[in-house]
């Protein structure tokens, strides 16, 4: 994944579904010119008014009483009567798409990302952790860490040749373009509106002890160094930097958006510091050389994996490794002391598939030790410490910094583990989706905690148009509502139980092919929202009414996130009241990453989780008692 985002458009632009670069290139991705559009792929459609409106009459019916619903069926009549403001807005937005090969793309990217102020921490930037590792000493972390460079720039290499296969959603190719976002971008703190730099060079920053390093990755000979090599420049780094730094400059990426554009601009008057800040800018990636956790201390397999996903969300804090960050980079690998691997990624220029398949790339790569093969270089560049000059000024704004990300950390509830009774085999034997199945066992445990449907987010990619992101399934639907009450009631038979099922999940996976292919509810709303205020309308009351604002509530934000490997993909709640679960379902088990938090009195990890739990067992038995199973 944001709570900021109620503001602009209600909800968060999560997740996760998942070409040519040139040397030191700054763009300000703000302008409405859209990129070129390689794959010739069609243009994101605007849907139909009356389409959208009937679609969103059904998703707001869970949330309201009959009254309330009488309401926002009066208002949603007005809106789109002929003559409305509905029929205006929607000329307005189809004029706009006849002029843009996407005609949200920029909007999005402004009002999810650039324009949104809270920290990108915990609120934006998802955590992705890597199968543990166990490390004897600093060479094994080392060594893993130069390992983690080298499998990721061969994945680069396959992105600059156009050797990443296109993928498909049945026979419609997918917009490839984010591929090329993600190594070497950096989100450049501005006051209101941050920009975007994309970059192509040779370099990485590397983080250790809050100290930051310029690391070249080629040699003067034009030859990448080898393994070996890398680990003898990371080797450098630690000995330059033994002791931490009381100036940590990485720990203003952590705070607020203005706060840090002020940081900013006070550190970009002095040329040293300047030319640090856009060496860390151009790097290709960021590498974090984390300090020991305590990762085999834990009691259990889930306690290392929650451990893993704080330190990959926000770093344990600005006196563990939070500090050791520089949150601004599209892409940060973390190599903790005791085996804590993983990343963090900046999440404006891409979502979470590319990421996912670049994880597991990387985890093969390391596992078939795909590194050795490397000739050296004749000629490697001595590593360079980034040097900074910090004023009294700057030296209160990290103090701020400081104490505003202990304070998120301490509000951040996490609950990571693996739901280990079975995975997508079982649910594929029972003829049902994976996807669906799991997203109706979170109704039924939101429910069950609750009392109260819960506002559901579930994010569906729009790729299969030029320059699509996302668009939100809204997984809260009446069929989910009465599956949850059906699974409650006690009387309740077991064929009876799997018909509400089946019904539920035939609702979300209707509305999810409408929302794959752009006509789902939140993002043309949004768009007729937007156009408004361009064009100096009135906000609509529509946006005011209560059918919008509890339906846009996010109380469950939820993603999918395929990996093969034994990792997930975790992140913060969307609103003050709700849960993050961000999954992995693999053949025999899920992953699970589930987060609250801690000030809201009504929400626990804990006993949402141990929900969670009981009802993926009570589907598998309702399930098993009627329908034999294949398994």
């Amino acid at each position: 994944m944001f709570r900021g985002m109620q503001k602009a458009c209600a909800f968060r632009p999560f997740f996760f579904e998942p070409y040519v670069a040139s040397y030191n290139i700054t763009c300000n991705y703000t302008s409405t010119k859209s990129p070129v559009n390689v794959q010739n792929l069609p243009n994101l459609p605007v849907p139909k008014l009356d389409d959208t409106l009937n679609k969103y009459l059904k998703t707001v019916k869970p949330h309201l009483n009959d009254d309330e619903f009488a309401v926002t069926s009066k208002i949603i009549k007005e809106f789109a009567a002929e003559g409305g403001v509905g029929r205006k807005l929607q000329d307005l937005l189809e004029r706009r798409a006849k002029e843009h090969q996407n005609w949200l793309e920029a909007w999005w990217l402004n009002t999810a990302y650039l324009e949104y102020r809270d920290p990108v921490v915990v609120y934006s930037s998802p955590g992705l952790v890597f199968p543990f590792r166990q490390f004897n000493n600093q060479m094994d972390q080392l060594r893993y860490a130069a390992k983690t460079l080298l499998a990721s720039m061969d994945y680069k290499a396959l992105i600059d040749g156009n050797k990443i296969p296109i993928e498909m959603m049945g026979k419609s190719p997918l917009d490839m373009s984010q591929y090329k976002k993600i190594f070497g971008t950096c989100r450049i703190p501005r006051e209101k509106r941050d920009t975007l730099s994309y970059n192509d060079t040779r370099h990485v920053t590397v983080m250790h002890n809050n100290h930051i390093f310029h690391v070249d990755l080629w040699g003067e000979d034009n030859v990448m160094l080898n393994e070996d090599q890398i680990v003898d420049q990371l080797k450098k780094v630690i000995d330059m930097s033994a002791t931490s730094t009381d100036s940590s400059i990485g720990v203003l990426t952590s705070d607020n958006r203005d706060n840090w554009a002020k940081a900013y601009n006070l550190l970009t008057q002095d040329n040293t510091n300047r030319a640090s800040l856009l060496d860390v800018e151009r790097s290709l990636a960021v590498l974090c050389l984390d300090g020991a956790v305590g990762l085999w201390r834990c009691a259990d397999a889930d306690s290392r994996r929650t451990l893993a996903a704080a330190q990959t969300i926000h770093g344990g804090g600005a006196h563990t490794n939070g500090a050791n960050r520089w949150f601004d980079k599209t892409i940060q690998f973390i190599v903790g002391a005791d085996g804590v691997t993983g990343l963090t990624y900046e999440h404006s220029p891409a979502e979470g598939q590319p990421i996912a398949v670049m994880t597991d790339f990387i985890i093969n790569y390391i596992d078939e030790n795909k590194a050795q093969k490397k000739s050296p270089s004749s000629k490697p560049i001595q590593p360079t410490l980034l040097k900074f000059n910090v004023n009294a000024e700057v030296k209160g704004m990290i103090k701020t910094a400081q104490d505003n990300l202990d304070k998120l950390v301490n509000n951040l509830e996490l609950n990571c583990f693996q739901y280990d009774k079975y995975g997508k085999n079982f649910i594929k034997s029972q003829k049902l989706s994976p996807d669906s199945y799991l997203q109706m066992a979170m109704q039924y445990a939101f429910y069950k905690v609750h009392k109260t449907p819960g506002a559901h987010y579930e994010s569906a990619a729009t790729r299969m148009y030029a320059g699509g992101r996302t668009e939100t399934i809204r997984s809260c639907s009446v069929e989910a509502v009465e599956f949850a009450k059906a699974m409650l009631d006690a009387r309740g038979a077991p064929k009876e139980q799997v018909a509400a099922l089946k019904r539920a999940i035939q609702a979300h996976k209707d509305y999810t092919v409408q929302a794959l292919q752009g006509f789902g509810v939140d993002r043309h709303l949004l768009g007729l929202k937007l156009i408004a205020i361009e064009n100096g309308f009135e906000v609509p009351k529509l946006y005011k009414d209560a059918g919008f604002v509890k339906s846009a509530h996010m109380r469950i934000s939820t993603s999918q996130v395929a990996c093969r490997c034994d990792g997930f993909m975790c992140y913060g709640p969307l609103v003050v009241d709700g849960y993050a679960t961000c999954y992995n379902p693999r053949d025999n088990d899920v992953n699970f990453a589930t987060s609250a938090f801690n000030a809201h009195p009504d929400t626990s990890c804990t006993e949402y989780r141990n929900a969670l739990e009981q009802a993926l067992q009570h589907m598998h038995d309702v399930l098993a008692q009627s329908v034999p199973s294949k398994l």
